[in-house]
């Protein structure tokens, strides 16, 4: 696997916070902000997946309307009381 070196320029705060914590764990900072972006790509990509359709109606503004009057019918249904 190949590296990069490349610089960032992030808040005086967070580099401190960062640096505490991989002396913490005893791990360089660059293992730390390394592994952090890996669980931030990987969260990204798993906790939204109807994200990447959004806004994949717009050219379809009556089938828009169906489904969002299929929503308000559906709401309309529920039972508000259980809520409570």
């Amino acid at each position: 696997m190949g590296t990069v070196k490349t610089t960032l320029e992030i808040p005086d705060f967070l580099f401190r916070r960062a640096k505490s914590v991989a002396a913490e764990r005893g791990i360089p900072l660059r293992q730390f902000v390394t592994e952090a972006v890996q669980d931030k790509l990987r969260l990204s990509s798993q906790a939204k997946p109807w994200m990447k359709h959004l806004g994949k109606l717009k050219h379809a503004p009556n089938e828009r309307k169906q489904i969002e009057k299929w929503i308000e019918e559906a709401f309309e249904r529920v039972d508000w009381k259980v809520w409570e």
